[in-house]
């Protein structure tokens, strides 16, 4: 999954981005609302972590244009101001959920799996593909109930597609989600990724859709 961090404190920013990238994000982070709006105008995120109070262009007004412009990853708030009018304008302009300054990095993290599990569909942190379950909580993952021992770029590739199981995700898009620009990927990495969880999960779960990507399964399938 990637989140956008737009956040002008360096030392709050990085703290948040170490966080999320311990959690298996891949993050781009941001210093001002003017660098904010444009990467997330131009670049593909699961979700965005957002501060009010920013130079050059404010955090409401970045998130107005966003939405103006039909951009609807779900979005939260960061801010010091914890008066009531300062919340109901950032959910008027189209945040999903708002966080007080100072508050804790874990709760930060839940919220944003909260919004990236509803905005997919799941309620839940634990979804259930026939055999296959993933637990969004604890990157855990099993099989039958028995866990199976993903590594970290491997469990980011099949949670993404957890969150759009049923969705032919082509080789870009997954690229785009799923690893950061440092990555060194070449022509055949995502195949190389499948290739190696689909014999950890000993089962049928990942289709290949030939020309197009692939998809993970909603239930066992004949």
């Amino acid at each position: 999954m990637r989140v956008l961090v737009v956040e002008d404190d360096p030392d709050l920013a990085r703290q948040i981005a170490d966080a999320l990238i311990e959690a298996d994000y891949v993050v781009d982070v941001a210093h001002d609302g003017e660098e904010g709006h444009f990467l997330g105008d131009t670049e593909p995120y699961d979700a965005v972590v957002l501060d009010l109070g920013l130079p050059k262009i404010d955090g409401i007004t970045v998130l107005e244009r966003w939405r103006r412009a039909g951009r609807d990853m779900p979005v939260l708030i960061l801010t010091v101001r914890d008066q009531w009018r300062e919340k109901v304008a950032g959910f008027d302009a189209g945040a999903d959920d708002y966080v007080t300054k100072p508050f804790q990095l874990e709760e930060v993290l839940a919220r944003i799996r909260a919004l990236i599990r509803r905005a997919s569909g799941n309620a839940s942190p634990i979804m259930t593909f026939g055999s296959l379950s993933i637990d969004t909580s604890s990157a855990r993952v099993t099989v039958d109930g028995s866990a199976v021992k993903l590594t970290g770029h491997e469990y980011k590739l099949i949670s993404y597609m957890a969150h759009h199981a049923g969705k032919v995700i082509s080789r870009t898009e997954l690229t785009e989600h799923v690893y950061d620009q440092d990555f060194d990927l070449d022509s055949n990495t995502i195949e190389v990724f499948v290739g190696r969880i689909r014999r950890k999960l000993s089962i049928d779960a990942i289709e290949t859709v030939r020309g197009l990507g692939y998809r993970l399964r909603i239930a066992d399938e004949d």
